[in-house]
């Protein structure tokens, strides 16, 4: 140790053993206060030391550092700086899919804070940087699972609050088929009539060829399984909280009986009947219409059209409209909303009511109610769940009432009629949740020129349960125009002083 510690200079001698106290604080912190295991806290340990040490090995103290040293410094500096805020301050996301339109937009990008309810610590530390579960170009896993650490959320500025847009790891991410990543591999597993589609890669699934728009047989491929911090990451409104009651009649939020809130932004589908004439392209860019109009029956002029709550009443002003009429699911089951039971006969339109578990509340437990709780206590709160006839056992045990231990949560999107959120996969447990949507730094179109791409107004703006603030993009070029004029100035008075002659001395005599 002596001889590796002469090799450094005072300053890297200082910096490798702050990096070495800081992993034995960590290891201790995830010992002792998250509960790791100590095979796993120890192992991640030794790697992140080794690592260290590593680097150090490496250095070799010329009196100049060569162009590729420097190139390796500056590297592993960014790495290990932008590895720390992602994890602990905040993230940069995009927005992938239209269901939060028109409060947040595909082509949006967007910082997430994750001090707002408090970081999580990595439950799969070992990974790729800046990738999240699939590694860039070559593809894979993007991580390892040789060290798990348990779930642990450090102190936070608030809580989750009602209507807050939220980001999160889809809870029905933790199994995948990699071939219909965008689609519930229970979703799949139902439509099918399968109870598993482990090891069944040739197993054939209907899908749309992307050139052809024709419906064709896919494989279903390799199923896999998913930690909960390395699952997808969804944004949604957080529309119910812990211990609130949800209901949906006709479209329609209600929560704890009273009416949830309906932002202008958001959108449902309609039934557009028109003279015969077409929705065109003018109009969609009048009206916000993102979503490409569909023929709602053969009859000419006979439209379903998905518009913000906003601009509705003005779209039934339009010349050819004849009129415009909400579509609303009558009340019924769907096999492919939450619970997925024939005893609950409810859809996208009309759900509930249904109480949102809370962390240390008891309930009375049966076989009437358990499909509404059932992948709680089986999956996410890690229980043996088994029923025989109208008698359920936990953990061997008959239970007749259960005790949550976390805290959960009703996420729905804006685009109510084009959402897949917890009307289809329940309830979301808040060690899924990552953060809270603060801040939209650009906004653009896709298939557009270039000269349109850019939604000018919704750079720069701020996120809130109300939706957008105003655009700050011109103060933030004032402040910068402001900030390089003065650098300027500076910079020019300070070289005219040193440049201008000294007056000459004469001498008196």
């Amino acid at each position: 140790m002596k001889k590796f510690l002469s090799r450094l200079t005072h300053r890297q001698r200082v910096w490798f053993w702050s990096f070495t106290i800081f992993n034995v604080l960590f290891f201790l912190f995830i010992l002792l206060v998250a509960g790791a295991q100590l095979t796993h806290a120890g192992a991640l340990l030794v790697i992140s030391e080794f690592l260290v040490v590593a680097y150090y090995l490496s250095v070799k103290n010329e009196k100049k550092k060569s162009r590729s040293r420097e190139w390796i410094d500056a590297i592993v500096f960014a790495v290990v700086a932008a590895t720390l805020i992602r994890t602990f301050f905040i993230e940069a996301f995009t927005i992938p899919t239209s269901s939060l339109e028109k409060t947040l937009m595909i082509g949006d990008y967007l910082f997430v804070s994750k001090i707002n309810y408090g970081p999580r610590i990595p439950m799969t530390p070992l990974a790729f940087p800046f990738a999240h579960h699939t590694l860039p170009v070559v593809g894979g896993k993007a991580y390892l699972e040789w060290v798990k650490l348990p779930y642990y959320r450090m102190p936070g500025l608030t809580q989750v609050k009602n209507y807050d847009l939220v980001v999160f790891n889809y809870p029905d991410g933790d199994t995948v088929a990699l071939n219909f990543q965008n689609r519930s591999y229970y979703d799949i597993c139902r439509q099918y009539r399968q109870k598993s589609l482990y090891n069944k890669e040739g197993f054939l699934i209907d899908d749309i060829d992307p050139k052809t728009e024709q419906w064709v047989k896919v494989p279903i491929g390799e199923v896999t399984a998913r930690p909960i911090d390395k699952r997808e990451n969804y944004i949604k409104r957080c529309v119910a909280i812990p211990g609130d009651t949800l209901l949906i009649t006709k479209s329609d939020l209600f929560i704890n009986g009273k009416p949830g809130v309906t932002p202008p932004t958001m959108q449902f589908n309609y039934r557009v009947r028109t003279d015969g004439s077409l929705i065109n392209d003018k109009v969609k860019e009048n009206f916000d219409i993102t979503e490409r109009p569909r023929q709602h029956s053969e009859i000419p002029g006979d439209w379903e059209v998905t518009l913000p709550l906003g601009k509705v009443d003005k779209f039934k002003e339009i010349g050819f409209v004849k009129s415009v009429e909400k579509l609303v699911e009558d009340t019924g089951y769907s096999e492919r909303i939450f619970p997925h039971s024939p005893h609950y006969k409810w859809n996208v339109d009309n759900f509930g009511p249904l109480w949102i578990p809370k962390a240390g509340v008891t309930i009375t437990l049966d076989t009437g109610n358990l499909p509404l709780y059932e992948r709680i206590i089986d999956v996410y709160e890690n229980n043996d769940l088994k029923v025989e006839g109208d008698k359920i056992f936990i953990n061997g045990k008959e239970s007749k009432t259960y005790t949550f231990k976390m805290d959960y949560y009703f996420m729905m999107g804006d685009n109510r009629h084009n959402s897949a959120d917890s009307r289809y996969w329940g309830f979301v447990p808040l060690d899924h949740i990552v953060g809270k949507a603060v801040f939209v730094w650009m906004s653009l179109k896709s298939d557009t020129s270039l000269g349109n791409k850019f939604r000018w107004n919704r750079f720069f703006t701020f996120v809130s349960s109300e939706g957008l603030s105003r655009s700050y993009l011109i103060h933030f070029i004032c402040i910068l125009l402001a900030f390089f004029g003065y650098s300027w100035y500076r910079g020019k008075k300070k070289v005219k002083s040193v440049t201008k002659p000294e007056p000459k001395k004469t001498d008196r005599k």
